[in-house]
């Protein structure tokens, strides 16, 4: 149904990247926005319960909430896990890109980026929410297709292309040919595994319990894809003693955290091998020239690229703004009549 022309003025066109650790909104002629964590401070009144804090406040949570108040990611695995929650996020995160909440309704085009494997219930999930949000018509694209187009990729052109984008939750790798994917693949494993895998690892090894904003961080600062020469570059890292129940500090180095995540690199990898054996020999023949581009926040891990390409014997770069390409990229094919059709209205 199309709006009245009264309140077409309201109106704008939206490209969310609903990730699991971080939610990016582009707006139609302005470009990326707003980019906050996934997450959503809830606090529990006489039984009632409402949203407290959405996004940077609410990560500052995580771990050091009372009783009555709960932090919590309403997605897990690129997915929406609580549809009530991500509505009440997504409508949270339009109002603050758009300048804050108005008294005019407003409607709009909204681009939501999903995994390529994710399944039509899922998919459904996704369009409820962001069209309870204030979505007039949701467009759903596929995070490997927006990340290639964010990242400058020549998608439109009988060129074959690989993209491996590495988020929060979900590894997508796929290979890309005139505005479609010959190859797509999704495994969930992110940058949440890899901090499941610290923190496991420094219980096992150090019987020392750390919260997942102490994982991620120790992920951030010395977090490497291959073990180093040596030790590497050490940190300190608090948490709880199991053995006493005291607060305690260890010292851990980049070696330790490379051996720790080995499990999910050597899967990110397996998957990037995968989608080459299955690609077509014409298509294979571009990637040899092209290379392989990585985005997301998982490309950031430090020697990721080298670990792809000694596996791979190809060239592998990292985007440019690897965090923010697949909001881009659903941004431009809004905006650009070159992308049409690469989205599917739902």
């Amino acid at each position: 149904m199309r709006l009245p022309k009264f309140l077409r003025f309201s109106s704008h066109d939206l490209a969310i990247d609903l990730g699991t650790v971080n939610t990016v909104v582009y707006v139609k002629g302005r470009g990326v926005v707003l980019n906050e964590p996934s997450v959503v401070a809830l606090e529990t009144l006489n039984g009632v319960r409402r949203v407290k804090v959405v996004g940077n406040d609410a990560k500052l949570m995580m771990g050091k909430t009372p009783s009555n108040i709960e932090a919590i990611r309403p997605l897990r695995d690129g997915v929406i896990a609580d549809i009530d929650v991500a509505e009440q996020m997504i409508k949270h995160f339009i109002n603050k890109a758009l300048g804050g909440a108005t008294h005019l309704p407003r409607r709009h085009d909204i681009a939501v980026c999903v995994p390529s494997g994710s399944t039509s219930v899922e998919r459904r999930a996704i369009r409820d929410a962001a069209s309870n949000a204030g979505g007039s018509r949701i467009f759903l694209i596929e995070e490997p297709m927006a990340a290639a187009i964010g990242a400058g990729m020549p998608v439109t052109e009988p060129i074959g292309a690989m993209v491996v984008d590495i988020g929060g939750g979900t590894t997508e790798v796929a290979v890309l040919s005139l505005r479609g994917l010959a190859y797509s693949n999704s495994v969930r494993i992110g940058g949440d595994k890899l901090d499941d895998a610290i923190a496991s690892f420094i219980r096992r090894k150090y019987n020392l319990m750390i919260g997942e904003a102490t994982a991620e961080r120790v992920k951030h600062t010395i977090g490497l894809a291959r073990r180093p020469d040596g030790s590497g570059t050490s940190m300190a890292v608090r948490g709880r003693d199991l053995v006493t129940g005291r607060p305690t500090q260890i010292t851990i180095c980049q070696n330790e955290v490379a051996e720790a995540i080995a499990e999910q690199v050597n899967q990110i990898v397996g998957a990037v091998r995968a989608a080459l054996e299955h690609t077509a020999p014409e298509l294979a023949a571009d990637i040899v020239d092209q290379g392989i581009v990585l985005t997301g926040g998982g490309a950031l891990l430090g020697d990721i690229d080298r670990v792809l390409a000694e596996a791979t014997g190809l060239p592998v770069v990292v985007a440019e703004d690897a965090l923010i390409c697949v909001a881009k990229g659903a941004g431009r094919a809004l905006e650009d009549p070159d992308y049409a059709g690469i989205m599917t209205q739902i």
